[in-house]
């Protein structure tokens, strides 16, 4: 599953993976960096997960949501 999560978020290789340019929605998107952002935000606070928050922020981005 890692290597489905790494081809969506990047920018190569991207369109063999996923037809479309974005999800319908944005909560089923970036299902790995999504869920160690939360679990690292439930563990540790906000405060301390800045680098997996901005991870997510960029699969976000590479697949066309504007955050």
């Amino acid at each position: 599953m890692s290597a489905v999560a790494a081809a969506s978020c990047g920018s190569e290789g991207a369109g063999e993976a996923r037809t479309e340019k974005k999800p319908l929605k944005p909560c089923c998107a970036c299902p790995e960096t999504k869920k160690a952002r939360d679990a690292c935000i439930i563990e540790k606070g906000e405060e301390n997960c800045g680098h997996l928050i901005e991870a997510h922020k960029e699969c976000m981005r590479a697949l066309g949501f504007k955050i």
